[in-house]
């Protein structure tokens, strides 16, 4: 199954680079069958969240009606940069598997500025009354 794998990785990289998109490719397993696949996108639909790992995480998320893929596998061609480490972590995908490390560490430059306000108690009062009503 890996070298099946493997291959089905290699040839959707070579697409990305036809395609002139980075050439990272992916892949969803579950209970020993691909349910997605995909490659970065991120040029084609100027999407920056177009990611190779978001894309088979949005197919395998619909394919199996659930946000929560706890019983899958991903499998990319470079380890998951950390956007999509936090999407990995939130559809509870429990394995991943990576062929070449990304050392890239990609806009510094970001300032996250928390915003002080009267209506802060308001926020969280709401926030929290929506996951006591879901539990």
């Amino acid at each position: 199954m890996q070298q099946k794998i493997i291959e089905k990785l290699l040839k959707m990289t070579k697409q990305a680079v036809n395609k002139e998109e980075v050439p990272v490719a992916s892949l969803i397993v579950y209970k020993n069958k691909i349910i997605a696949k995909s490659y970065n996108k991120r040029i084609k639909t100027n999407d920056p969240t177009a990611h190779a790992e978001i894309n088979c995480i949005r197919k395998a998320s619909r394919k199996l009606k659930t946000t929560y893929l706890t019983e899958c596998v991903l499998y990319t061609t470079l380890t998951p940069c950390e956007m999509c480490k936090s999407v990995i972590k939130e559809s509870r995908i429990k394995k991943v598997y990576y062929i070449l490390e990304n050392d890239k560490k990609i806009n510094k430059n970001t300032e996250l500025i928390k915003i002080e306000t009267k209506q802060k108690d308001e926020f969280k009062k709401i926030l929290s009354n929506f996951f006591k009503d879901k539990r």
